[in-house]
C-alpha cells in the first residue's frame, strides 16, 4: 500500500463473521488471559469480523466499558434487553436507530408508570434504580417472589423476563433480545449463517434459539441449557466465556483462514 492509498473498513454485511453476543458471563467471562487473548484476536480482524453486543446493559454502561475498560468497541448495540438499537461511533457514543426503535416506543407507549404502580409492594421485587426508556427492572429476591406478579404484567398487555433467578424485567410485548437482533440483522443486510449468536443466561433465550449458529458458553445457567435440548443449531460449550466463543467459532469453522 502506497502513502497515498487508503484502507476503507468493509461493511458489516460483508465481513466473514458477525459475532452477536451477551455481555456479562458471555464476552465478559472467561479467565483475564481469555478475554486479553480473544479481545486482541478481535481486534487483529476488524476487517473480517462485525462485533455487536446483545445485552440487558444500558448505554451508559457499555460506554464506559469500551472507552475506560479495555473490551472491544462494537459495531452496533441491542442493549436495554432488545428495547434499545444503536449504532456505535468512534467516539464510544451509541447512536440509536430511529426506525428500529419507532416500533418498541410504539410498543411501550406510558407503560412505565403503570408497571411501577401495578408492582408497588410486589413481594421478592426490588425496583431497579436505572431509569430506562422503554423497560421496567427489578432486582428479584426468588424466595419471596410471587408467581402473581407475571399474570398482572400480562394484564397490562406487557411481557415479562426472568433471569439469572435474580432479575425480572418488565417489556414491550414481543420485544426481546431475539426479535431485535433479528431486526437489526435484516436492516444491516447481514447473512444469517455469517451470524454467530453467544450467550449464557434465560434473557439470551429468544436470540439463541432464533435458528442462527449459536452457542451456549459452558458457564451457562442451567434452566437455559434445558431449554435450548432440542435446539441442534446451538453448541453447547465446554469452556467459560469467550474461551467457549472461541470453541465454538472453531467447532463450527465460521472464520475460514483468509
Amino acid at each position: 500500500m502506497t502513502r497515498h492509498e487508503t484502507f476503507t473498513m468493509p461493511d458489516i454485511a460483508d465481513k466473514d463473521l458477525v459475532l452477536a453476543t451477551d455481555l456479562d458471563g458471555t464476552f465478559l467471562g472467561g479467565s483475564e488471559e481469555d478475554r486479553a487473548r480473544f479481545y486482541a484476536w478481535i481486534e487483529s480482524n476488524r476487517d473480517r469480523i462485525g462485533l455487536i453486543f446483545v445485552t440487558g446493559r444500558d448505554p451508559g454502561f457499555i460506554s464506559d466499558l469500551t472507552r475506560n475498560k479495555g473490551v472491544p468497541r462494537p459495531d452496533f448495540v441491542v442493549g436495554d434487553v432488545g428495547t434499545t438499537v444503536a449504532r456505535v461511533g468512534h467516539d464510544h457514543v451509541l447512536d440509536p436507530i430511529e426506525e428500529l426503535e419507532a416500533e418498541i416506543a410504539e410498543a411501550w407507549g406510558d407503560a412505565g408508570l403503570r408497571v411501577q404502580a401495578t408492582l408497588s409492594g410486589a413481594p421478592g421485587l426490588r425496583l431497579q434504580s436505572a431509569a430506562f426508556r422503554y423497560r421496567v427492572s427489578y432486582d428479584m429476591e426468588p424466595g419471596q417472589f410471587n408467581p402473581a406478579a407475571i399474570e398482572k404484567i400480562g394484564e397490562l398487555g406487557l411481557d415479562t423476563l426472568i433471569s439469572d433467578n435474580r432479575y425480572f424485567d418488565v417489556l414491550p410485548r414481543g420485544v426481546s433480545k431475539g426479535p431485535t437482533l433479528l431486526r437489526l440483522l435484516a436492516h444491516l443486510g447481514i447473512r444469517n449463517e455469517r451470524t454467530l449468536v453467544a450467550g449464557d443466561t434465560l434473557n439470551d433465550l429468544s436470540m439463541l434459539a432464533l435458528g442462527l449458529p449459536a452457542v451456549a458458553v459452558g458457564n451457562s445457567e442451567e434452566a437455559l441449557l434445558r431449554e435450548l435440548d432440542d435446539h441442534d443449531h446451538v453448541h453447547k460449550a465446554q469452556a467459560h466465556g469467550v474461551s467457549g466463543i472461541a470453541e465454538a467459532i472453531v467447532s463450527r469453522r465460521m472464520f475460514p483462514a483468509s
